[in-house]
C-alpha cells in the first residue's frame, strides 16, 4: 500500500509554495480523462510548449494530449497500428505512442504517481528537502520534470553509459545529475547510490521507480485505461483482444496488465527482457543496448503472478531496426515492398525498448499463429528523437547504410522474428521469478521476509494498492483547495 499519512506541518509549507508558484495539481481522473480539466487552465495552455517548465503542463501527462509541440489541446488516446506488411505477422498490432507526453517519454507519469502522494499528505517537504530519481534514462528526466514544476529540488541518477540527450536536457532541468557505473543493465549500481545518499545525512527523499508503488499505481490506472479505450475503438465484431507485451523495466508500465486482465480475463501478459541480460528467462545477467528498460533483478512492484510470457529480445534487433526505420535507405526499402507511407512517416515513434515491445508483440503473435481477427496491444514509451547520437554513432562506426543494409535487417531482425528465447510461464515458473525478488530486495534493500510472502499469497496485496486511486484524488483535491484559500 502507498503511505497516506498526513504530516500537517510539512503540508502546510508545501501548499504555501504551490501558492507561491501558483501550482494546482491534477488528479488521476483529470489525467484519465481531460475533458474534466478546466476551461481556464485548457485556454491558458494554448500558450504553452509541451516541453515548457511550467505547471500548468501538469494537466499534460496523459495519453490524450493532441500530438503537437506547442499550444495544443486533447483528443483521443494517441495510438498507431502497425501493418501485417511491416510486423510479418497477421495479428493487429496496437502500440500507444508515449512521445506526446512533456520530456518525450510516458515516464513522467509515473513519476507523477510517485511524489504526488507524497507531497500533497505532507511526507514530502519541498522546502526543506530535494527529490531523488535513480533510474536508467527517462523516469529520471521525468522526476527532475516534475519537481521542477512543482517546484522541489531534483537530483536525478542515471547511468554513465546513457545517451546523450538524456543528459543535456537534464543539465538544465535537474538540480543535480549523478552518473553511476556502467549502462543500462547496471541497476544496482544506482541503488548503491542511493544508500550513499541517505546515509549521507542531506535531507532526501529517494523516489525508487522500482519499489514505488506510485509507479504500479499510475500504469495501472491511466496507461491501463487508456489501452482499454484504444481496444473499444478498434475492435471489430469478430475480434479478440489477446494480450498485453511489454518490456518489464522498472515494471510500472507491466501494470497496465493487471488493468486489462480485469476487464479481458482471457487476456495475456508477456514481459520481456534483453536476450544479452535474460534475467528473467534464465536467471542470468549480462549487459546490452535496449535503453530504457532496466534488468539483472526483478522489481519489487512487479506482480509476477500475472504474468504469463517471457520473451528475450536480441538487442542487435533493436539498434539494426532502429537504422532501417530512420535511415533515408531502411526508409525506401520499407516503401518499394508495400509498408503504407503514412506508418513509414511514422516510425521515428518507435524509440529503442519502443522497438522491442514491439518484437516482442510479433512473437507472441507468431507463437499462437494469430489471425488477423487477434489484437495485441504494445507501448512505445519514448521515440527516437532521444537517441539521434546513437544514429550518428552507428553511422560513423559502421558507415553509410545501404538498402541492401536495410533488405538484410528487415528479413533478419522484423520479417524473421521467430519463437525463440520465450517461455510461456507454468505457476512454478511464475513463482521461480517471483523469488528472485528476495536477493534484491530481502537481502540488500531491506524489504521483509513477510512482505515477500504476501505479494505471492494474499490476493489483496495488489487490488490494495489498485484501490487507493480515489483516496489519492481527494487528498489532491483537499491539498488544491488550501492552496486556493491561502
Amino acid at each position: 500500500m502507498i503511505d497516506l499519512t498526513i504530516m500537517e506541518d510539512r503540508m502546510v509549507r508545501a501548499a504555501k509554495r504551490a501558492k507561491e508558484r501558483n501550482i494546482i495539481i491534477p488528479t488521476f481522473a483529470q489525467q484519465k480523462n481531460p475533458e474534466l480539466i478546466p476551461a481556464d487552465i485548457k485556454q491558458k495552455l494554448a500558450g504553452k510548449g509541451l516541453w515548457d517548465i511550467d505547471p500548468l503542463n501538469l494537466f499534460r501527462i496523459t495519453w490524450k494530449n493532441e500530438p503537437v509541440p506547442t499550444g495544443g489541446g486533447f483528443g483521443g488516446v494517441n495510438y498507431i497500428e502497425l501493418p501485417s506488411s511491416l510486423t510479418g505477422t497477421r495479428a493487429r498490432i496496437i502500440a500507444l505512442v508515449g512521445k506526446w507526453f512533456p520530456t518525450g517519454a510516458h515516464k513522467v507519469g509515473a513519476a507523477f504517481g510517485c511524489l504526488v502522494p507524497r507531497l500533497v499528505t505532507g511526507q514530502f517537504d519541498p522546502t526543506t528537502q530535494k527529490a531523488v530519481w535513480p533510474s536508467t534514462g527517462n523516469y529520471c528526466r521525468g522526476g527532475a520534470y516534475d519537481s521542477s514544476l512543482l517546484a522541489c529540488e531534483s537530483i536525478a541518477i542515471l547511468p554513465e553509459g546513457m545517451s546523450q540527450e538524456r543528459f543535456d536536457w537534464l543539465a538544465s532541468v535537474a538540480g543535480e545529475t549523478i552518473k553511476t557505473p556502467g549502462s543500462e543493465s547496471n541497476v544496482k549500481e544506482i541503488f548503491d547510490k542511493c544508500w550513499e545518499l541517505r546515509n549521507s545525512g542531506e535531507d532526501l527523499m529517494i523516489f525508487n521507480q522500482f519499489d514505488e508503488f506510485g509507479n504500479y499505481l499510475w500504469h495501472y490506472e491511466i496507461t491501463g485505461k487508456a489501452m482499454v479505450e484504444v481496444l473499444e475503438k478498434v475492435l471489430g465484431p469478430n475480434d479478440t483482444y489477446r494480450g498485453l507485451a511489454s518490456a518489464t523495466g522498472s515494471a510500472g508500465t507491466i501494470a497496465s496488465g493487471d488493468y486489462l486482465k480485469q476487464v479481458f480475463p482471457a487476456s495475456k501478459v508477456v514481459a520481456s527482457e534483453a536476450l544479452q541480460c535474460p534475467t528473467l528467462l534464465w536467471n542470468g545477467f549480462g549487459e546490452h543496448r535496449i535503453e530504457g528498460i532496466g534488468d539483472k533483478h526483478v522489481p519489487w512492484v512487479h506482480n509476477v503472478k500475472n504474468t504469463d510470457f517471457v520473451v528475450a529480445i536480441d538487442d542487435n534487433a533493436v539498434v539494426n531496426i532502429s537504422r532501417l526505420f530512420n535511415e533515408p535507405a531502411g526508409k525506401k526499402h520499407l516503401l518499394d515492398k508495400g509498408v503504407p507511407s503514412g506508418i513509414v512517416d511514422q516510425l521515428d515513434l518507435l524509440g529503442f525498448s519502443g522497438i522491442s515491445n514491439v518484437l516482442t508483440a510479433i512473437k507472441f503473435a507468431k507463437y499462437y499463429e494469430m489471425t488477423e481477427n487477434d489484437v495485441v496491444v504494445t507501448m512505445l514509451t519514448d521515440s527516437m528523437e532521444l537517441y539521434q547520437s546513437r544514429l550518428k554513432e552507428m553511422h560513423a562506426e559502421y558507415g553509410e547504410y545501404s538498402e541492401k543494409d536495410a533488405a538484410v535487417d528487415d528479413a533478419r531482425y522484423l520479417i524473421g522474428q521467430g519463437t525463440d528465447n520465450m517461455l510461456e510461464l507454468s505457476y512454478r515458473d511464475q513463482k521461480r521469478v517471483h523469488n528472485l525478488k528476495y536477493y534484491t530486495w530481502v537481502e540488500q534493500q531491506g524489504k521483509t521476509y513477510e512482505e515477500i510472502q504476501d505479494q505471492w499469497y494474499k490476493p489483496d496485496y495488489w487490488t490494495g494498492v489498485q484501490n487507493q486511486v480515489e483516496e489519492i484524488d481527494e487528498l489532491i483535491v483537499e491539498f488544491n483547495k488550501r492552496v486556493a484559500s491561502l
